[in-house]
């Protein structure tokens, strides 16, 4: 008896939750960054020098004082806060499959960019002030916000004249990414 024997390429074998076991590099985004809430530099240094202050008004209150030991726990606080937030995701950009997809913090939506829409693609500062906002999803005069760290941003315009600016912490990476995909 001759027994049929079958190719199977990493389209045909899947695990119990009928995913491939195999990616193919097709499946690997070019560029992937998370941005952090609680890890920009003057942000931690704000909350510190705050909890700093908290334990210096307690080493210095008298034994009197009947409130002087909330001092102190709104220090460890202000510490325990500042820990959980260096790990809280603010959003995660991705590009993939000819497109920008920047998704984000619990409740919010998936937005996606379409790289066929994009005609200008720009290396600039974000903002010219020291202090910026986290934002994610701002519409504000024509321009659409997504930030969370970075000095730098990129400015895409679209065909409607509709600019995205996307900081980030690696923004030649980035860029090299958006290149690569609107080339194919």
């Amino acid at each position: 008896m001759d027994v049929p024997i079958f190719k199977l390429s990493s389209q045909h074998i899947f695990q119990s939750s009928n995913q491939p076991i195999f990616k193919s590099k097709m499946d690997k985004p070019d560029f992937v960054e998370k941005q952090y809430l609680g890890r920009e530099f003057i942000p931690i240094t704000i909350r510190l020098v705050l909890a700093m202050f908290c334990f210096a008004a307690y080493f210095f209150t008298d034994e009197r004082e009947r409130n002087g030991g909330l001092l102190a726990i709104v220090g460890f606080a202000i510490i325990i806060i500042s820990i959980i937030m260096g790990f809280l995701l603010h959003f995660r950009t991705r590009v993939e499959n000819k497109s920008i997809m920047l998704d984000g913090l619990w409740t919010t939506r998936l937005v996606k960019i379409d790289l066929n829409s994009i005609v200008k693609v720009e290396r600039k500062e974000y903002s010219r002030y020291l202090f910026n906002n986290p934002v994610y999803n701002l519409h504000s005069k024509g321009t659409i916000r997504f930030y969370c760290a970075g000095k730098e941003a990129l400015h895409l315009t679209d065909r409607d004249g509709l600019i995205y600016i996307i900081g980030s912490q690696h923004v030649n990476e980035f860029l090299r990414a958006i290149k690569e995909e609107m080339k194919k």
